[in-house]
């Protein structure tokens, strides 16, 4: 993405029209069938950013049923291979068209700094990616050692209606990450989206209409996981969910999925760790880091670790970085540094104790660090 910060200080996403956001289920707009509704904020400024409808168990059953009829008798269960590819490359280039939407949103509603909330790479392209397997997804025959005149072969056929579950850190990419193999197998789905940042999977309800899906192939609700979420797992319409957050949420999942024997995809907990071992080059080691642990304003799953002997020059290395990084509004800058979704206070509240500073609040530069562990053996 290349919006400047000039254009995108006088900019308002277009999505943020005034109006209270609705679910996206069946091809349609629709309230919750409770009435309700929850407040998006932007974490940077506390300012509201929109209404948005708070699914959960009643419209949960609408949206599983939308999709249902979708896969057993709707047009999507005719599509062909190639129909399939078609509508999510349209897909992909409406995501184009519209990506500085996608940016600020991303940006006001969950810090993303404008430009980075991509992960590196336009969600576009994963799109584009997942679109050209239904055409080459097949079975095959096989060999029979029984008798020659049996015929076996294998054949791959969709698991049925999926539910994707997406975390607040990266909302219009890890929509890519369910969306794509799920469609791609001729799959309908139900996005269920962190409530801290709904709008990004909102507005791709949106472009599902242009790009052609047939009504109830994508579905949108909108609500919190003890709700929406626990009522998706739990459903007995749903094969499949697709999840990305916490252990103890995808612990929660796994029991909920009992019922039916829901096949499960779970990325759970804290990953890719930057160990810094003693013959590491710690100039270089701090900066790229730094990279690991700031990237998307500290949002990314990624953890530091260094030994006794190397924590103190560590730390300093990282606090040094650390005050190199420019502090702001993501949408109006290009920094890597900001308040985020939760409050610092209550992720520093839950995590153990880190041996370098995993984030620095900018009120409380050292509540990361546990320096009796930095100290030398």
């Amino acid at each position: 993405m290349t919006t400047t910060s000039s254009a995108v200080d006088s900019a308002m996403p277009r999505f943020l029209d005034g109006r209270p956001k609705q679910l996206f289920i069946d091809g349609d707009w629709i309230p919750a069938a409770s009435g309700k509704t929850f407040q998006t904020e932007n974490p940077s400024t506390g300012e509201v950013l929109a209404e948005l409808a708070e699914g959960d168990q009643a419209d949960v059953d609408r949206a599983v049923a939308a999709a249902r009829r979708a896969f057993d008798d709707g047009p999507w269960s005719r599509f062909t291979s190639m129909q399939r590819q078609r509508v999510m490359l349209k897909l992909a280039d409406l995501i184009d068209e519209n990506i500085a939407e996608f940016g600020l949103l991303d940006s006001m509603e969950m810090g993303a700094p404008v430009g980075l909330g991509d992960f590196g790479s336009p969600p576009s392209d994963t799109m584009r990616y997942y679109a050209g397997w239904p055409t080459k997804l097949h079975g095959e025959t096989v060999g029979n050692s029984i008798s020659e005149s049996m015929f076996t072969y294998t054949l791959k056929q969709p698991v049925g209606v999926v539910a994707a579950i997406v975390p607040w850190n990266g909302p219009l990419i890890s929509a890519m990450w369910k969306m794509g193999p799920a469609l791609a197998a001729g799959c309908t789905m139900i996005l269920k989206p962190a409530e801290e940042a709904g709008l990004s999977p909102l507005l791709l309800g949106e472009l599902a209409i242009e790009a052609g899906f047939p009504p109830g192939v994508f579905n949108v609700v909108t609500g919190f996981g003890e709700t929406a979420g626990a009522a998706l797992s739990a459903h007995p319409d749903v094969d499949k969910i697709g999840f990305t957050g916490s252990t103890v949420t995808g612990q929660a999942i796994m029991r909920a999925a009992v019922g039916n024997l829901k096949k499960l995809t779970l990325e759970l907990g804290g990953k890719s760790p930057d160990i810094i071992f003693a013959d590491a080059d710690l100039d270089a080691a701090v900066v790229g880091a730094g990279m690991g642990v700031f990237g998307n304003t500290g949002q990314p799953a990624d953890k530091l670790h260094a030994g006794r002997g190397q924590c103190i020059k560590v730390e300093s290395g990282a606090v040094r970085r650390t005050g190199e990084l420019e502090r702001g509004n993501p949408a109006r800058t290009r920094n890597i540094f900001d308040l985020v979704v939760s409050l610092v206070e209550y992720a520093g509240s839950i995590q153990p104790p880190f041996e370098v500073p995993a984030a620095v609040h900018p009120r409380r530069p050292d509540m990361f660090a546990d320096r009796e562990r930095c100290r030398p053996a």
